[in-house]
């Protein structure tokens, strides 16, 4: 099984979301564009916009939490304009 970190951008709130996930993303990003009470919950505009993928599900939850601690809106778009890059 292969776990994903992922990041989703919603127009309507001009917000990252940043993710983890072990799940099909699709259907990932699909319950997140549901209406419930969480941080994405209610705009369901939510668009995938950057993916990484790791062996283990320690490896992805440590990769989500170096990218939630930088508390950057600077750093996440640089990660996904370089990951457009490669």
């Amino acid at each position: 099984m292969l776990f994903k970190v992922y990041i989703l951008f919603s127009k309507i709130k001009n917000r990252y979301y940043v993710g983890c996930t072990g799940d099909d993303i699709n259907e990932r990003i699909r319950k997140h564009n549901t209406n419930h009470k969480g941080f994405t919950g209610k705009t369901g505009d939510w668009i995938l916009v950057h993916e990484e993928i790791f062996d283990t599900k320690s490896d992805a939850l440590k990769r989500e939490k170096y990218i939630k601690d930088q508390k950057s809106r600077k750093y996440i778009e640089q990660l996904i304009t370089k990951a457009k890059l490669n």
